[in-house]
């Protein structure tokens, strides 16, 4: 397994095992998954026996399995907790994905831990910290800017990586409180209910409107196609795509289409290398804009910048093709260039602003677009569609239909050798990352009658590797003379060769070592923690106090913050959003502003020095969860 410094990995989601091998197929050099429990995705667990299934799959091709515990853990919770990471362990996982560290107290399996995204990694003292603690690889905050990544990068030794494409927390990760302020779920046990995308209304303290039932604290999804080579530059080494609750279409889809752009990038790059074995080629051309996404921004990669909100709806819109040019009582004309098919699926924006979508039946060319035919309610066209609506398409039936069946297939190149022995013949063979077998067959010799075609049909034969996870890059024929062999013999002496080869990578396969916390123990960066440090039990205030913290508020989850707090920290800021910036205009101050949805109130405070966003408010649930972390 590669584990040099310049290997680039791919990082994909698996909602199951199902469709963590479609990842792998499609060009992952790993995997996340999430178990039976404590997964910061609470609908996408999966059994032992399907994480084994994945692992086994996965290491085929040297790819890696990365399990996510990533919840914050009540006390009662960790001796499982413990006992699933063995199970993880001896199932074949590589790495562990963790927030709560309260875990490294634990007797773990001698297995990687990787720091979570809800470990909110913005500083470069947090992240040499995680690394002194034993953390092999750490997953940076999405909001950081490509200096802030370099930095860190110079000064750290330890495996980067990076979200480039998918949903975006608007909140820094870890540090939202909003969903159990509100419903008493917590997005820091894998429970979040959302609020950033429902609408809002936004007014400043004078109770002037500055924006009605929008949905501004919902922003765009992440993709940074375009800052591949930057981000790689950087220092960033683990592309990650989010997405564990996402459809297979996506993952397919999205996974393609960063495996070609990486590999692109490579052949510029000759000091680069892919971290697993193989080479995906695609039944279809990858489209990201095809599937689902809020539009796309790169977030702070390139520093601030306009445009971050999804604010006129948290759903997928789709690609705009055209206008309404003509209603009928059961179908509608639009002025669209792009192809419509039978199936697909369109939206369009109500008078009330509301996204609204139907599925097309029949779709028919016209002269200047197509007639469109749709599912109807009633027997009638809505009534809310009129002339000159933008119409946008969020189904594309063609392009779901090449996803649904076999989209892909991945094989390792493997260089054949085919040779004289005392008693015979053997063939030797070897994958790309230099493991090799050999098989031998006792065999007579007896010259062919035909050298030429003997020696075609021998190559031919050797190269059948269409049912295998090998293609034939180079067959080499080491013999003087052509000797007859049945193409039976030939055949047994490919799958023996084969067999082997299976065998030998399956004991070249080592998983990466854990990494080895500094003794004595390194200091955390800050003396105090807050509720945001998100220590919901006494192994997690252990660790701390082991590690130089003298103050350690419980987390937000204990139900001690009583009045008004911080419940989301975040970059996306709606004065910036609505030109009211003071860095935008001079002689505005940064006041706070309220926000409002329904009886729901929130307070917006503003940092400008660091340019964040505090929404503030309190706990509405009654709900009190014993702890005996004091």
């Amino acid at each position: 397994m590669t584990t040099h410094r310049n290997a680039l990995e791919l990082l994909s989601p698996a909602k199951n095992a199902d469709f963590g091998i479609e990842a792998i197929i499609h060009g992952a050099d790993a995997v996340y998954i999430g178990g039976p429990s404590f997964g910061a995705r609470a609908n996408a667990g999966n059994s032992v026996a399907d994480i084994e299934r994945l692992s086994t799959f996965a290491h085929h091709y040297n790819a890696h399995v990365l399990v996510a515990i990533n919840t914050i853990l009540k006390d009662e919770e960790l001796d499982e907790a413990r006992k699933l990471a063995w199970q993880f362990y001896e199932a074949g996982a590589d790495a562990l994905i963790v927030q709560d560290m309260g875990l490294l107290e634990l007797d773990l399996p001698p297995i990687q831990l990787h720091a979570s995204t809800q470990a909110d990694i913005r500083t470069l003292e947090k992240a040499r910290f995680l690394e002194d603690v034993g953390f092999s690889q750490i997953v940076l905050a999405r909001e950081l800017s490509l200096e802030q990544i370099r930095k860190i990068s110079a000064n750290t030794t330890t495996t980067l990586e990076f979200f480039v494409h998918g949903a975006l927390c608007v909140s820094y990760s870890g540090l939202c409180n909003i969903s159990h302020a509100q419903t008493g779920r917590s997005a820091n046990r894998g429970d979040c209910s959302q609020a950033c995308r429902l609408p809002y209304s936004l007014a400043d303290l004078d109770g002037q409107t500055i924006a009605k039932d929008q949905h501004l604290l919902s922003i765009k999804d992440n993709n940074q196609t375009d800052n591949l080579r930057a981000l790689i530059n950087a220092g960033i080494r683990s592309f990650k795509i989010e997405g564990r609750l996402k459809d297979l279409s996506y993952v397919k889809n999205i996974t393609a289409h960063y495996r070609q752009r990486l590999d692109e990038i490579m052949e510029g790059l000759p000091d680069f290398q892919r971290s697993s074995s193989g080479r995906s080629t695609f039944l279809f051309t990858p489209r990201p804009e095809k599937t689902f996404n809020r539009g796309s921004t790169d977030y702070f990669v390139q520093d601030r910048h306009d445009d971050l909100g999804a604010f006129a709806s948290p759903k997928f819109v789709g690609e705009e093709i055209g206008e309404v040019t003509k209603l009928g009582r059961v179908s509608f004309d639009v002025s669209s260039k792009k192809a419509l098919h039978n199936g697909d699926g369109i939206t369009y924006f109500d008078a009330n602003t509301e996204l609204t979508g139907m599925r097309i039946n029949l779709a028919e060319a016209t002269g200047s677009g197509y007639r469109l035919s749709p599912t109807l309610i009633d027997g009638r066209l809505p009534t809310d569609l009129l002339v000159g609506m933008t119409i946008y398409r969020n189904h594309d039936q063609l392009f779901e239909r090449q996803l649904e069946n076999k989209s892909a297939e991945r094989r390792i190149p493997v260089h054949l050798r085919f040779e004289e022995t005392v008693n015979g013949f053997a063939l030797h063979i070897t994958d790309d990352q230099g493991v090799s077998a050999c098989a031998e067959l006792p065999h007579a010799k007896e010259a062919a009658q035909n050298t030429e075609r003997a020696m075609t049909t021998l190559r031919e034969n050797l190269g059948k590797l269409g049912n295998t996870i090998y293609s034939a890059e180079q067959i080499d024929l080491a013999t003087e003379t052509a000797w007859f062999m049945p193409a039976s013999s030939q055949n047994a002496l490919r799958r023996a060769a084969v067999e082997a080869l299976d065998n030998a990578r399956v004991v070249a396969y080592q998983r990466p070592e854990r990494g080895v916390p500094l003794d004595p123990p390194a200091p955390y960066p800050d003396d105090a923690l807050s509720y945001l440090g998100n220590v919901f039990n006494a192994k997690a205030r252990a660790f701390y106090q082991k590690h130089g913290v003298s103050v350690i508020e419980p987390a937000y989850e204990c139900h001690e913050e009583k009045g008004d707090v911080s419940l989301m920290i975040t970059k996306h800021c709606l004065r910036y959003s609505f030109n009211l910036c003071p860095k935008q205009v001079k002689g505005i101050r940064p006041g706070p502003m309220i926000l409002t949805n329904g009886s729901e109130k929130l307070t917006l405070r503003f940092d400008c020095k660091p340019c964040e966003m505090h929404v503030v408010g309190k706990l509405k649930t009654n709900r009190t969860i014993p702890l005996t972390i004091r």
